[in-house]
């Protein structure tokens, strides 16, 4: 229910204040609102939904009552030990145990509660498959689709998607949709489903609509903008936080201001910080980060305004991650309007045969189907010892007719755009494309030449690829004998650069088991709790699965909750 800060009373009285309306904040205010509560959302721009709406929604929760379905076999114990392995001492175990003990209620909670609802895939494996305990499905969960007509005007509140992740100027699509789009000539099941959703989208065109049905990140967003409307949650849009009231130490309130108007709120039970972190603040980020090109893919919301108020308070920032960041390899290319379009390369291309990916030496330097986390780790450490950001992702024409390169998707027939504006760069042959790119003719050619070998043999004897699980799930199941790996060898060849982007921050407040916001001493902040990339990273800045920033959001914003109701 959004409303304006004009007329919020001065001084009202409210038992739950939310900053911040991504997953972590959302899912906070609606648990709080699913036990009764009077609870207020503040966002400080104009849409809701944070760096969320943007993700994939893949939210890694070990043992819901959805694993038996696909993984009987996992067990709480498998997957502390995978945690404990991935993980180790970048992020205390404490952290780790309440997360795990408290993922399944929360789900559950959610589901029995509210619009709110998830599915496993039968293959959707963790990252770290070296690991004991790393399992192929079962852990990570993903939002059903959601008809987003449901939420009326409402929908227009939610963060539009990026536009170069929607297909027919603003359809969204998910890796179900894609698969049935690809195989609508041959399984009539898929005709049925590509005929049905294309269907609504038209329907959408033809009554001014922007693509209302909801995937991924937008369906876990819009579900959670309808619970929250059901149940008459006040959610107000374009707030800044001025400040937060304390009373002997505790926090009790906060100072809200919005087109010159300003407002005293108390809240009774806990005020709870959840937005996003520290990837726009205009001097952390310069403090955390590697000294060198990076492309930030997280909402503009995310600028550390909270940290800073809570740092003030007594609050720390956690030490010891890994990475301060999450990170994915990204390319960039300029938009109509002037805008910075960055696209980040997840599965689509990296993982697929007839793809490589070299330094400014044409070498290679990762095994290109690692985590999008791995590779941009990658891309900071070899930096350090030979040229790479940007470096290079090349395939010939049958990879960039099978597969797509980035924001040019597969079966793209007219090029030119791409090419004219630098996005693109192509060669009628290895020597040009190693020209026209500026790395060592001679260095890329003898890539090239191995990576043939490699598809042929479906051994890579440098890096590994196509090794695990992981690696081979995001290939080309259709190529043998390995998934990851298939010749470059058919004119003309193709090359886009990649940057390192950060997707999410790892580095924030240090909470307890509770998500309460801690002192240097230990003792917690009372009545201030953090959770989603607000708090530091239950995973110390490692990045063991997908959906490892959206599942201790959510399970930690419903510890924060029910310790702040007293139920702890």
């Amino acid at each position: 229910m959004f409303r304006e800060l004009e007329g919020v009373p001065e001084g009202i009285r409210y038992d739950i204040v939310v900053i911040g309306s991504g997953a972590a904040g959302m899912a906070a205010a609606l648990f709080a609102a699913i036990e009764g509560r009077k609870v207020l959302l503040v966002e400080r721009t104009e849409y809701v939904g944070g760096t969320s709406a943007l993700s994939a929604g893949t939210t890694w929760i070990p043992n819901s009552h959805h694993s038996a379905s696909v993984n009987a076999g996992d067990s709480r114990e498998k997957a502390g030990k995978f945690l404990d392995g991935v993980v180790g001492n970048h992020a205390p175990v404490a952290l780790r145990e309440a997360f795990l003990d408290s993922g399944p209620e929360a789900v559950a909670t959610l589901e029995s509660n509210s619009e709110v609802k998830f599915r496993p895939y039968t293959i959707h494996p963790d990252y770290e498959q070296q690991f004991e305990g790393a399992t192929l499905r079962g852990r990570a969960l993903e939002p059903l689709p959601f008809d987003g007509r449901a939420l009326g005007a409402d929908l227009d509140r939610i963060r539009p998607p990026i536009p170069e992740f929607t297909i027919f100027g603003g359809m969204m699509v998910d890796r179900t949709d894609i698969g049935h789009l690809l195989a609508l000539r041959s399984s009539w099941r898929s005709f049925a489903h590509a005929v049905k959703i294309l269907s609504h989208y038209a329907g959408d065109r033809l009554n001014g609509r922007r693509g209302s049905r909801l995937v991924m990140g937008k369906a876990l967003i819009g579900r959670l903008l309808a619970s929250l409307n059901a149940r008459r949650v006040e959610i107000l849009l374009r707030t800044e936080v001025q400040d937060l009231i304390t009373e002997n130490g505790a926090v009790t309130g906060a100072v809200f201001t919005s087109d010159k108007i300003l407002r005293r709120v108390v809240a009774a039970q806990g005020v709870m910080l959840a937005a996003g972190g520290f990837n726009h603040h205009p001097r952390r980020r310069g403090e955390l980060l590697p000294a060198v090109e990076i492309h930030s893919h997280t909402a503009p919301g995310h600028t550390g305004a909270m940290q800073d108020i809570a740092l003030k308070l007594g609050a720390l920032l956690g030490q010891g991650n890994l990475d301060s960041a999450f990170w994915a390899p990204v390319s960039i290319r300029r938009r109509a309007n002037g805008s910075i379009a960055s696209f980040p390369h997840f599965v689509m291309d990296r993982s697929k045969p007839g793809t490589v990916c070299v330094d400014q030496t044409g070498q290679r330097f990762v095994n290109e189907s690692c985590s999008y986390h791995l590779f941009a780790r990658a891309m900071f450490e070899h930096n350090k010892i030979t040229p790479c950001i940007p470096c290079f992702i090349i395939t010939d024409a049958v990879g960039l007719r099978k597969y797509g390169l980035g924001m040019v998707r597969m079966g793209t027939s007219n090029l030119a755009p791409y090419i004219a504006d630098g996005y693109l760069t192509v060669g009628t042959d290895i020597a040009e494309l190693a020209g026209r790119i500026g790395v060592p003719q001679a260095n890329l050619e003898k890539t090239i030449a191995a990576m043939n070998n490699y598809a042929e043999t479906g051994i890579d004897t440098e890096f590994g690829r196509g090794t695990t699980t992981y690696h081979r799930v995001n290939g080309d199941a259709s190529v043998g004998p390995n998934p990851t790996l298939g010749p470059i060898e058919t004119p003309p060849y193709y090359a886009v650069r990649l940057y390192p982007g950060d997707i999410g921050a790892a580095t924030g407040l240090v909470v307890n088991e509770w998500a309460q916001v801690t002192r240097a001493d230990g003792q917690a902040i009372t009545g201030l709790y953090a959770c989603g990339n607000e708090a530091n990273s239950i995973m110390g800045g490692t990045y063991p699965g997908p959906g490892i920033t959206i599942g201790p959001a959510i399970v930690f914003a419903y510890r924060a909750v029910r310790h702040a109701l007293g139920e702890a």
